[in-house]
Order: C-alpha cells, then structure tokens, then sequence
C-alpha cells in the first residue's frame, strides 16, 4: 500500500497526458466490467506506481505508471494458458508477442504490454475474461 494515492493530476506529470488518457480509458474498460477491489502500491524497481485490480484473494490485472510509459500486465496459470494458446491466432500480432515474449515463472507467465493508445484494448478484454468471468454487464 502506498502512503499518498496519486492525484490524477500528479499521474498526467508522470506519463503524460496522451498516455494519462490510455490509463483513464482502460481503467474505465475494466471498471465496466468487473466490480473489483483497487490497491495502490509502489511499482518496484522498474516502475513508480502499480494499481492493481483484485477480487477474493486473486489478481486479474495491474496497470503500472513511470516516466512517460505506462504498462498493463497479465498473469495466467497454466490453465489461462492452455485457454488463450487454443485461441491465439484470433488475437493480434502484438498480444501474441508479447505473449510469446513473455518470462514463465513457478506462478505464472507474467506478459507485461506498453500500450500507446487504445487499439489492443478489446484484446485485453478478452485476455481478462479467460482469468476471470465479467460479472458487470456492458452498458
């Protein structure tokens, strides 16, 4: 936990405003989909801030925030995996490399994306769904 939650303001003199605003989408993206618990938290040695989204114990997703970058990891087990590897030419060029790219730990295959803008976001969507179910309708 974090001492002093990041104002907004504070957030958009970090990243930037163009990326602030790719933060803001993908957490409203999110919100609208599940009803999870939210944490701040100190983003380690590579980034400044985590904020993570949590619900029963179990992480869905962490957005994280550094100079001018901001970042959106996925941990699946290996079930997670087994469910996004039987769909994966349906995903984008970039989400498979990332996915490919990514370090496989005891815990998990930790993908970590630096998005710009807002292109691969259905993608992300969907890669949340195979952790865990919507359970917030779309308006």
């Amino acid at each position: 936990m974090l001492e002093h939650t990041p104002t907004d303001q504070e957030l958009i003199a970090l990243v930037g405003e163009p990326l602030f605003e790719v933060w803001a989408t993908l957490c409203s993206a999110i919100d609208e989909r599940y009803d999870m618990n939210r944490q701040w938290a100190s983003g380690g040695k590579a980034w400044e801030y985590e904020y993570k989204y949590r619900r029963g114990g179990k992480t869905l997703c962490a957005l994280y925030a550094r100079k001018n970058c901001v970042g959106f990891m996925v941990i699946f087990g290996e079930s997670e995996r087994a469910k996004f590897e039987a769909d994966r030419d349906t995903y984008s060029e970039e989400i498979q490399r990332a996915y490919d790219d990514a370090r496989t730990y005891r815990d998990g295959k930790w993908v970590m994306f630096e998005p710009s803008d807002t292109s691969l976001f259905e993608d992300f969507m969907r890669l949340l769904a195979i952790k865990r179910k919507p359970n917030v309708s779309r308006k």
